[in-house]
């Protein structure tokens, strides 16, 4: 992963230090609109950025929040990350009753001093402190105060005006200063005030402020919350980062230093290596057939571990080292797989991503160090571009997955940075496909063959298993199932790494007493594994319709019924289509055989707030029949 001082520091908002703990935050002061929907009301927020320096940032912060339920507890911790770049000086404040009475104070004495080292790293230098509050009534308010200096500008903390959900906010600021001299770069989003701007001989400020935001709520099917959360980027040109020194005012020239000045110097391959590399791909016509082999090579040699001490959280291990240790995090085995290619002259991309299932975009026209958080690698090749993840020693060749698919990531290459768009995955591409027989006794118990395919998106729905004992297997697949009395006698699951990667599942299971009998009568819910959970309804929706990533589920299953059934109720076909997909399902008995078949279609894609009780219809539409029974009479 990217650096993880980026993460820390993001998860705290910095502010400045003021009189107004003087002020006594009354709950009942809070003006009435302001507590719909909230567990928590941000009182007075200030904050203040001075920048004296490249390498001496100083970030002063003063809050007071009142708490008004339990749901709001947790907006009442501090947490503050600090290492040898990030220094806390003073960190100290007090707890009020809903009176405004003081009833504790606490220090920096009574943080809680811990590692930040997440678990999937080696190392890292990171450390936080943080204090937790033991509240036994509400609602009371938090006032704290605290100073921290940074030896870094690369990353300059964003400010959120409303950070979170179900937390209003009475008034916040937001004071930048820095050298006339400096040149800065500056993009607010979603702001409609006025930016407050002074001069002085020594300092410029611009200051932010918001006041009486409402809580915004989480909505289902919603959007990324940065776009409709108000904050605001800053970005020094002339920057400092562990004694490396830069400047950048685009995405040509951040990516051009990236590479070479972080990834080139690291990429320092031995003659043995690259000779061994040569013979590799001995014989290979083409630069794909290439490039194919060394990157299994390359995931046969290495694994993924992450190691992020001081500048190391951006810049790769060096090449030599990974090909020594046969380990990296996502920078080093990307750079070192670069290096691999390089030696047989195949050219490639150190790309910057912003990883995750929900997928987020560089933003064009404002560049900074901050956007990304994993390093993928391109692969130019003739008229296409073929792309690696280079930490899985699993995944196919060109394969993405959902984790890095459709976003724009920074490209980084001697000449200049330039930005990329990863490929889709669409819904055609997204597929589920299960065909099963089923096969009843005179008890209602079930014997089953089951064969499922996974595509796109859905190709690693069993990565976390694939490998595992089959006990372990098991057990996860009874999660995934969720059929009550479910037993797995055989199970298989094969993976099929070509160029449209498909994932198989075979199964023979048993369920006890799947259908329910009472005297001559049998129940039977035909739709036995993939059931659509029931969406929530919103009343007063705020943000548009957001449907990250769409797929194609489709089931046929048989049931073999035993002699004498006979259908007296069974649910109705459908078939609808509307702009968010479409649903299809049918019954049909073919002497003993009941044949079940249902398709879902979801279509990834964006519509305005009004559409979402259509959307919620028909979703449930598709619930509720997945829920039918059919019904029978036995002799």
């Amino acid at each position: 992963m990217m650096r993880k001082i980026a993460v820390l520091v993001m998860m705290i908002t910095l502010t400045a230090i003021t009189s107004i703990a003087q002020l006594p935050y009354r709950a009942a002061d809070i003006p009435a609109t302001l507590k719909v929907g909230a567990n928590a009301v941000i009182r007075n927020k200030e904050t203040t950025v001075t920048m004296l320096s490249s390498d001496d940032v100083v970030y002063t912060v003063t809050q007071a929040i009142t708490v008004l339920n339990k749901g709001g507890a947790g907006y009442a911790d501090l947490v503050l990350p600090y290492n040898k770049s990030l220094q806390i000086k003073i960190a100290k404040g007090y707890i009020l009753d809903a009176l405004g009475n003081q009833i504790a104070r606490f220090a920096l004495s009574n943080f809680v001093d811990q590692s930040a080292v997440s678990n999937f790293s080696l190392y890292e230098d990171d450390r936080i402190k943080y204090y937790s509050p033991v509240i036994l009534s509400y609602p009371f308010t938090i006032v704290y105060e605290y100073e921290v200096r940074s030896r870094q500008n690369l990353i300059i903390q964003d400010w959120y005006a409303n950070p979170y959900p179900e937390l209003a906010v009475q008034q916040s600021k937001y004071t930048f200063s820095y050298n006339p001299l400096e040149k800065i770069r500056v993009k607010a989003y979603n702001y409609t005030g006025k930016i407050e701007e002074n001069q002085t001989a020594k300092l410029n400020s611009l200051t932010w402020a918001v006041q009486n935001m409402v809580a915004f709520r989480q909505e289902p099917y919603a959007p990324s919350a940065d776009d409709y959360r108000t904050y605001v980027k800053i970005v020094h040109e002339q920057f400092s980062f562990y004694r490396a020194k830069g400047k950048f005012g685009n995405w040509e020239e951040l990516g051009k230093w990236i590479y070479t000045d972080l990834v080139k110097p690291r990429q320092d391959l031995n003659a043995g290596t690259i000779a061994e590399i040569r013979s590799l791909v001995q014989g290979l016509s083409s630069d794909r057939e290439k490039a194919k082999r060394i990157y299994e090579y390359m995931q046969r040699k290495t694994r993924y571990i992450s190691v992020q001490i001081g500048i190391g959280g951006f810049q790769p291990m060096l090449a030599s080292d990974v090909d020594r240790l046969g380990y990296g995090d996502c920078k080093a085995l990307v750079s070192y797989m670069q290096s691999l290619l390089a030696a047989v002259d195949i050219p490639s991309y150190y790309c910057v991503v912003y990883a995750g299932r929900f997928k987020q975009n560089m933003d064009p026209s404002f560049a900074s160090m901050d956007q990304g958080n994993h390093v993928i690698l391109a692969l130019p090749l003739g008229k296409d571009t073929t792309w690696l993840e280079c930490t899985n020693q699993n995944v196919p060749f060109g394969y993405l997955g959902d984790f890095t698919d459709d976003r724009l990531v920074l490209a980084c290459t001697e000449e200049g940075g330039k930005l990329l768009r990863t490929p889709a995955l669409s819904s055609e591409m997204n597929e589920t496909k299960r065909k099963a027989t089923l096969t009843v006794d005179q008890s209602g118990n079930i014997s089953a063959n089951i064969l499922t395919t996974f595509k796109g998106a859905q190709y690693d729905t069993h990565e976390g298993i694939i490998r595992k004992p089959l006990q372990e297997q098991i057990k996860a697949l009874n999660s995934f199932y969720e059929v009550d009395n479910i037993n797995f006698n055989q199970l298989s699951l094969t993976q099929d790494k070509g160029d449209l990667p498909v994932t198989t599942e075979k199964l023979t299971v048993e369920i006890a007493s799947y259908l329910s009998k009472n005297h001559q009568t049998a129940y039977l819910l035909p739709n036995a594994f993939n059931k659509l959970p029931t969406t929530r309804t919103v009343s007063n929706r705020k943000l548009p319709v957001y449907i990250n990533r769409g797929f194609i589920d489709e089931d046929e299953l048989v049931y073999r019924l035993p002699a004498g059934y006979e259908i007296v109720h069974q649910p109705k076909d459908l078939k609808v289509e509307n702009q968010f997909g479409s649903f299809v399902t049918r019954i049909s008995k073919k002497g003993d055989e009941l044949i079940y078949y249902r398709k879902f279609v979801l279509n990834s894609g964006s519509h305005p707030a009004a559409n979402y009780t259509a959307f919620a219809e028909f979703m449930n539409q598709v619930a509720t029949a997945d829920r039918a029974k059919v019904i029978f009479k036995t002799n």
